[in-house]
């Protein structure tokens, strides 16, 4: 058995795809085009979204979008509706949108350069939270400056200031 690079497997995704740059994502999805989100929610809120898109993590997308699925969701009314997928910089959305054409949707593409590029060219776009590091002095009740108490799990800080 031969394997392949996932630069391979990208490029091989991406040759079935029309893919589709944010002002063409936009009017496809005034023209009723599904846009979906498909990053988890912690990175959506980290790194901001586009207001209005529907949100279905990579995990659950093929039983959510198979119009034949008992699971899918309403929107989804044939093999034929339109399906633009968004990620950050637009390869976990290109591999997901190949992945739909092979359960038979047609018409499902990425949006390229992702939610990056979308923001890049003047898009309407909710910007994320941006983390607060250990070392970044808070405010609490009264004003008085302190440094949070943080928890360290698996690089990355849980804020358990007992003021939030």
């Amino acid at each position: 058995m031969s394997t392949k690079t996932i630069e391979t497997v990208l490029v091989e995704a991406r040759s079935r795809l029309k893919r589709v740059g944010p002002r063409e994502a936009r009017e496809a999805w005034r023209e009723g085009a599904l846009l979906i989100d498909i990053r988890p929610d912690e990175q959506r809120r980290r790194e901001g979204e586009i207001p209005g898109t529907l949100k279905l993590e990579r995990n659950v997308l093929e039983w959510r979008l198979d119009p034949t699925s008992p699971d899918r969701i309403a929107e989804m009314t044939s093999h034929a509706q339109p399906v633009i997928l968004v990620c950050q910089e637009g390869y976990a959305s290109s591999l997901a949108a190949a992945s739909l054409q092979e359960i038979g949707l047609v018409n499902a593409t990425d949006l390229d350069g992702g939610v990056t590029a979308w923001a890049a060219a003047g898009l309407p776009f909710r910007k994320g939270r941006v983390p607060r590091t250990a070392d970044a002095p808070a405010v609490t009740r009264g004003g008085t400056a302190h440094r949070p108490a943080y928890v360290e799990r698996s690089r990355r800080f849980r804020h358990v200031c007992r003021f939030c």
